[in-house]
């Protein structure tokens, strides 16, 4: 895979589709409360490098505690394709699980202790 590569993701039923470019295929897996219900496995990338093709009007959003993290789901399936993270809030955190399952498969996990997020998060700024 070349890293300059553009794979392609989208939601459930398909009406939020986007186009992300990848530098890295590790994927990092937390435990805080809402990525484990979520089951969201996180990749940051540059806004530069994260495009989306569809679905805009199709989006939903979700804030919680500081209010910095903008969750988004689609409002018709409910899966979260990418989200803007508090520890990268001028970057895109796309969901892993949404990208084309042949990809998926060549990420490595790397854990996070989201559970414990103000002491972890140092260590992927």
């Amino acid at each position: 895979m070349n890293g300059l590569d553009w794979h392609t993701g989208s939601c459930h039923c398909g009406r939020v589709r986007f186009r992300v470019r990848i530098r890295s295929l590790e994927a990092i897996d937390c435990n805080c409360s809402i990525c484990t219900k979520k089951a969201f496995e996180h990749l940051i990338v540059p806004e530069h490098d994260f495009e989306l093709e569809t679905g805009q009007d199709a989006l939903a959003e979700y804030r919680f505690h500081t209010g910095v993290a903008c969750h988004r789901f689609c409002r018709h399936c409910g899966v979260h394709p990418f989200y803007t993270p508090r520890s990268h809030p001028d970057q895109v955190d796309v969901n892993v699980r949404c990208l084309e399952p042949e990809l998926r498969a060549h990420f490595r996990r790397v854990a996070f202790d989201g559970q414990n997020w103000e002491e972890s998060v140092e260590g992927i700024r």
